[in-house]
């Protein structure tokens, strides 16, 4: 695919745009996290690698920032857990002690498609390792469907169309983070 106008997008928007990383920056990155990045990402980011705060700079995969990123979306179900009884039906009954529940937790975000960064905490999954994956907003719990896809997510956060794409159907149902956000209603 290409890239052009999403790129052109942000620039719009005040986005800076690094040279594209390479196969080896990628592959040196999914080694890092983990986890293969889902194509369409693999192929916007070697186009041209947003930069600033709010993006994953992908050619520093080992700083604690990209760290802080991956484990943030465990770290905000573990809050509402501990603060504000959070707990899936699927997980069987809620230990009493919380180091259990925090335990139970980990281990099915653990099992569950990683959740790559993709700007702020809107993050799109590794797998299907398909494109097309929808980008998440994950803030603790509040977890929704930011995009339909990497480029519906791109034009919907830097441009702002007014009809929300998660309202026409045909999303992508992602194991364990679609029941999160069926879980928001």
């Amino acid at each position: 695919m290409n890239w052009r106008a999403e790129l052109q997008i942000l620039i719009d928007a005040g986005v800076t745009i690094a040279p594209g990383l390479t196969e080896s920056e990628i592959d040196r990155a999914e080694s890092v996290i983990g986890a293969r990045f889902p194509p369409d990402l693999r192929s916007f980011l070697s186009e041209g690698l947003p930069a600033g705060e709010r993006f994953p700079d992908w050619r520093e995969p080992h700083s604690t920032e990209i760290r802080r990123r991956l484990d943030w979306p465990f770290e905000g179900i573990a809050f509402d857990i501990e603060h504000n009884g959070f707990w899936l039906d699927a997980w069987g009954a809620r230990p009493p002690e919380l180091p259990e529940a925090s335990q139970i937790a980990r281990a099915a975000v653990a099992e569950a498609p990683r959740l790559i960064p993709v700007a702020g905490h809107r993050y799109i999954p590794a797998e299907p390792a398909l494109a097309g994956n929808p980008v998440f907003s994950v803030y603790q719990t509040d977890i929704i469907c930011y995009g339909s896809d990497l480029a519906t997510y791109l034009r919907r956060e830097f441009r702002r169309p007014s009809p929300v794409d998660a309202a026409s159907g045909g999303i992508r149902r992602i194991r364990f983070w679609s029941d999160l956000v069926d879980a928001n209603g």
